[in-house]
């Protein structure tokens, strides 16, 4: 279920001696007294609600409040609906990676991309390997230079710790 972020005083709630009133339609009906709009409220079985607290004088309109917050629940889900979720996706390689499985990390980075996904790409140094660590940057660019057609680099080669890595997105269509 959900909800608007902040409740609306409504009827009682409000506490106000005059008050802007503006009718269920959309139009101004003036300044009147806190208790002379509520009662032209209740006359049409609907709630005063406190849409401009901040204002001089305050303003509130004739709603029903209920249709309301159900509306604003409804755009709030779609808004949520319509937005994307992005998730970087890791692969792992060693400096002396083969042939064949370069081959195949490098057709999953492609998956990944096009599915819109950021892809990181992280070179672990193991022992003696992180004196070398000139062979993971040569990975490293290899996979850009393969992917450079779908692909930017959002962060270039990094050596942190025992790792080296990068990040690529997808490039922008035009």
């Amino acid at each position: 279920m959900f909800f608007i972020k902040q409740e609306l005083p409504v009827n009682r709630q409000i506490r106000a001696k005059e008050v802007q009133l503006i009718g269920e339609n959309g139009e101004k009906l003036g300044i009147v007294s806190l208790s002379e709009a509520l009662e032209k409220a209740e006359e049409k079985n609907l709630d005063l609600v406190l849409v401009a607290p901040n204002a001089k004088p305050v303003v509130c309109k004739i709603m029903n409040y209920g249709k309301y917050k159900f509306e604003q629940a409804k755009k709030e889900k779609e808004a949520k609906k319509k937005q994307k979720i992005l998730e970087i996706k890791e692969i792992r390689v060693t400096p002396n990676i083969e042939e064949h499985d370069f081959g195949f990390k490098l057709k999953n980075l492609r998956k990944f991309l096009t599915d819109g996904n950021k892809v990181k790409i992280t070179v672990r140094f193991r022992g003696r390997e992180i004196n070398n660590s000139k062979a993971g940057e040569v990975v490293l660019n290899k996979f850009i230079e393969n992917l450079e057609d779908i692909a930017t680099v959002e962060k270039k080669p990094k050596l942190e710790g025992r790792n080296m890595f990068t990040i690529l997105a997808k490039k922008a269509e035009k």
